[in-house]
């Protein structure tokens, strides 16, 4: 028969057997719990599984990047899906193949910093700068929407389709268009490289404008400017052709010319429909923006838009709109 102080010594040793117990379970359930916390994939790894950067991956193996994405780090990726791919002209991994190495690889580094930026540190603005691998700026723009409840995205005019996939070395951005960088240089030589990589878009009647004009100095300066460039399908569709521009007074020239340069380097997104765009000129010209189109249309054109065919190249001080319809003031 147990005595009043061992029936309580054998509680007390009952209570410690219960705790210790009770804290093996506690600590078993805490360890399986650690054990089952999801391990971050790292970029290179989200790009290889993601069935939408097939092209991405055949370009970052081509230039010997996948591996840079695979490493440790602070990387942002701005990463173009597979339709941004194809509207740039690489319709498919033979394509990727078959483009120069050392382009590739300054196109994509383009697309890369070496800093982790999700979309909410992006600040409300227009045209943030953010150092890339290329060693050259992109300009992110954060917009409210007019209602002030959502905002959108842009960089260099390309659309973040889907912001903010973490990985264990940074985040990466889906956006919908291939970013080039500046590498003709400024205004000027991007207009003259810019049929290097479309064949279809001739400047020449441009060309011959400015130079008659003395305006080129202008789109050589530090800026940033702005300037909506027609092709020479855009003269002929206003009726003006070589000996037009020939015989056509300086200032006139000038005038004509300077009404398609806006102060600032404006992309896109940043557009508004419907917005009135102040040019050098002193005039301003009309906006619009719709699902299917982007125009912009002079005063002159007496409502006849001129389409923007080649959106948001990006130059040294500036960025270039590849237009179809020469832009009259009056």
């Amino acid at each position: 028969m147990l005595t009043t102080q061992n029936a309580f010594s054998a509680r007390k040793w009952s209570l410690v057997v219960a705790l210790l117990i009770s804290l093996t379970f506690a600590f078993t359930a805490c360890k399986k719990a650690d054990n089952t916390t999801p391990t971050l994939s790292t970029i290179g790894d989200l790009v290889n599984t993601g069935s939408k950067f097939t092209l991405l991956k055949a370009a970052l193996v081509r230039a010997g990047l996948d591996g840079t994405l695979a490493q440790p780090g602070t990387y942002t990726v701005f990463a173009p899906t597979d339709d941004a791919f194809k509207a740039f002209g690489y319709v498919d991994e033979a394509a990727i193949k078959a483009a120069p190495v050392d382009l590739l690889k300054t196109v994509l580094q383009y697309h890369v910093l070496g800093t982790r930026v999700a979309a909410a540190d992006v600040p409300t603005a227009i045209n943030t700068a953010q150092q890339t691998l290329a060693g050259m700026p992109v300009y992110v723009s954060k917009v409210a929407s007019g209602t002030g409840t959502s905002t959108t995205i842009s960089v260099n005019g390309a659309h973040i389709l889907q912001a903010d996939g973490q990985a264990s070395n940074g985040v990466i951005h889906a956006i919908d268009r291939v970013l080039l960088p500046p590498v003709f240089g400024n205004i000027v030589q991007t207009i003259q490289g810019i049929p290097l990589l479309l064949p279809t878009a001739s400047f020449k009647l441009l060309q011959a404008a400015v130079t008659k004009a003395g305006v080129g100095a202008a789109l050589t300066a530090p800026g940033p400017l702005t300037v909506f460039a027609p092709t020479d399908a855009a003269f002929k569709a206003v009726g003006i052709d070589s000996a037009a521009i020939a015989n056509t007074p300086v200032a006139t020239l000038t005038s004509i010319l300077t009404y398609h340069v806006l102060n600032g380097r404006t992309y896109t997104p940043t557009i508004t429909n419907g917005s009135s765009l102040s040019t050098l000129q002193g005039g301003t010209i009309t906006a619009g923006i719709s699902t299917t189109a982007l125009t912009v249309t002079g005063t002159g054109n007496k409502g006849t838009a001129s389409n923007i065919t080649g959106p948001d190249v990006s130059a040294t001080n500036g960025v270039v709109h590849i237009i179809d319809r020469l832009l009259l003031p009056q």
